[in-house]
């Protein structure tokens, strides 16, 4: 890949600068939760099913951007298939996003070994989750072993992250219903995420302009996807907290210990608890 592949150097420089500014805003997007779990010294609120998943999803994107950024076989294949002119989709900065992102993603794992979690574990859902996902790479990779299709293969493991991806976000989102508060979930996080996802498609957008087709958007669909569902699900989470819920105590008996509450809850002091009705 190479500025060959482009027609116009300023489109390069456009999705070039989109790409490495999806890196620092999903890249950041990690340190909030990170941060808030350490002042805190507790991981109640956060979904261990949803970090679970995380740790999974994440891998398999590292994966799915190495192979296309270091194996030779896998673009000339990929180029074999969509045009040997043809602007491959993933660039450096993906790789980077994703070997950060499995790192700050094992951090966030060690401190729920370490930080208070109330009776939080991970479900047996998680569980089969995670193991079936891996169970499919498996198979996938056994297949194409041995018919040297490996453009498969890393499609398949690009498929299998947008799945968890989508099913990532689930436990979150029921956790923060089922306690009516967001508390221990952090905001900052859902609104660096969203711009992380809106300049990725920016970046793709270009890429198809540039090249006159939409040959990239099909030959790079697991990005395309990754962008569209990140965006829609953070928008959710928006709304579950500045039109729902918000940052509340949470309803009673939803969560066992919060290291900094100093005054009782509103139903321990006889009071109702705060609805959000008047946030949107």
């Amino acid at each position: 890949m190479g500025s060959d592949d482009w027609h116009s150097e300023a489109l390069e420089a456009a999705s070039l600068t989109l790409g490495w500014i999806g890196f620092a805003t999903w890249s950041i997007s990690f340190y909030p939760q990170v941060i808030l779990n350490w002042k805190r010294k507790s991981v109640t609120g956060l979904s261990f099913d949803f970090l679970m998943i995380n740790l999974t999803k994440h891998t398999c994107y590292l994966l799915y951007n190495a192979a296309f950024i270091l194996s030779s076989t896998v673009r000339a294949q990929y180029r074999d298939r969509y045009g040997h002119d043809t602007i491959i989709p993933v660039t450096v900065s993906d790789l980077a996003f994703s070997v950060h992102a499995v790192t700050l993603t094992v951090v966030s794992v060690v401190q729920c070994l370490i930080y208070e979690r109330g009776t939080q574990r991970i479900t047996v859902v998680g569980y089969g989750t995670v193991i079936l996902a891996w169970i499919s790479v498996a198979v996938v990779f056994g297949v194409v072993a041995t018919r040297n299709k490996w453009l498969w293969f890393v499609n398949a493991l690009g498929l299998v992250q947008n799945i968890l991806t989508a099913i990532k976000y689930t436990p979150q989102a029921y956790m923060n219903w089922k306690r009516r508060s967001t508390r221990g979930w952090s905001l900052s996080n859902v609104l660096l995420d969203f711009t992380g996802g809106l300049t990725t498609f920016l970046q793709l957008a270009l890429q198809s302009i540039d090249q006159g087709n939409a040959k990239n958007l099909s030959g790079g669909i697991a990005k395309v996807i990754l962008a569209l569902e990140t965006q829609f699900f953070d928008a959710f989470f928006m709304v579950q907290h500045f039109c729902l819920y918000g940052d509340v105590e949470p309803i009673e008996g939803t969560e066992i210990k919060d290291e900094y509450r100093t005054l009782p809850s509103q139903n321990e002091a006889g009071a109702k608890p705060e609805v959000a009705s008047d946030r949107c």
